[in-house]
């Protein structure tokens, strides 16, 4: 496996449908719109975007044997993840994921149908990976495997290994919650770190008394988004710094900040640079991706990166 480090990702890898709508939308009504197709997944958009920083990836994931599944496939290799101990189910459809955004690019309403990662991903399927896991530098990955493979992944994984994950939303969250405190790493938004902490987020206090909380269950480190404020961090050693950049003007498609900002802060890591400049690439991949129409910046790269932070830092 040589001795350069590698990043596994476990999780989603889905088909992303995006309508984007040209004016304000009317609800129970057809509207005008654009209406694109790529290849998502929390889990695989961190892939891709850490593939396109210059990281070695490997993929761990369930798709179908349908056109949704070669189309998928296609899409890692051209982004240059290493999917060959991905799981292709026969018979079963690849999971979607469809998003209607508004006239300024904000998500109105998300479905997901992720059935193929929760029904049909055999049960041996990730042990059998034990290796592979256990010699990645960074696991990362996302809870919407379901409980059963989150805690397979979590047994199998080392106590040095830099484990990160993205709640994804409040009802993912809740199968995060419990097992929070075997993490090394997490990215909640403010509603998702409510459920993680089980407490209510009302201001800054109450804000810096979640992460403490989590951090208290184990977690070593937590990234909040927060949105136009920017992002908050904690440590376990005590460490706390608020960052943001200059508000992005042209926001063209919210969706893929999360997962750019996540594989930001997953090179930055395995490229030992200090927590701020972590932050900073992070938020800077963040911008990154809102600005471009596809979930995934296809320019993603740090010399990208470099030059954002030239223009928005404060």
């Amino acid at each position: 496996m040589g001795n350069q480090p590698y990043i596994v990702g476990v999780g989603a890898a889905n088909l992303d449908l995006n309508g984007a709508s040209c004016a304000p939308i009317h609800l129970r009504d057809s509207n005008p719109g654009h209406i694109s197709l790529s290849a998502g997944g929390v889990t695989r958009n961190v892939c891709e975007n850490l593939a396109r920083l210059g990281a070695d990836v490997k993929l761990l994931s369930c798709v179908g044997d349908d056109v949704f599944g070669s189309y998928i496939r296609r899409s890692c290799v051209e982004a240059g993840i290493d999917i060959r101990y991905l799981h292709e189910a026969k018979g079963a459809h690849s999971s979607i994921y469809l998003s209607i955004l508004d006239a300024d690019g904000d998500m109105l309403v998300g479905m997901s149908d992720m059935r193929i990662v929760q029904q049909d991903l055999p049960a041996d399927y990730l042990p059998s990976q034990k290796q592979l896991i256990q010699g990645a530098k960074v696991v990362t990955c996302d809870p919407c495997m379901g409980e059963t493979a989150l805690l397979q992944l979590l047994d199998l994984c080392k106590p040095s290994q830099i484990v990160s994950v993205d709640p994804v939303s409040c009802a993912y969250a809740r199968v995060v919650a419990p097992l929070i405190g075997r993490f090394h790493t997490a990215k909640p938004n403010r509603m998702e770190l409510e459920i993680l902490a089980g407490q209510e987020i009302k201001d800054e206090l109450s804000l810096y008394n979640a992460c403490e909380t989590v951090l208290n269950k184990g977690l070593h480190r937590i990234f909040v988004s927060l949105g136009t404020e920017g992002c908050l961090y904690m440590d376990q050693e005590g460490r706390m710094l608020r960052r943001k950049l200059k508000p992005c003007e042209h926001m063209v498609n919210a969706t893929g900040a999360g997962d750019a900002f996540t594989a930001a802060m997953i090179y930055a890591t395995l490229e030992q640079l200090p927590i701020e400049s972590v932050m900073d690439y992070a938020m800077a991949a963040g911008i990154a991706a809102i600005g471009h129409e596809r979930t995934i910046n296809p320019q993603m790269s740090i010399s990208l990166l470099e030059s954002i932070l030239k223009e928005y830092k404060q």
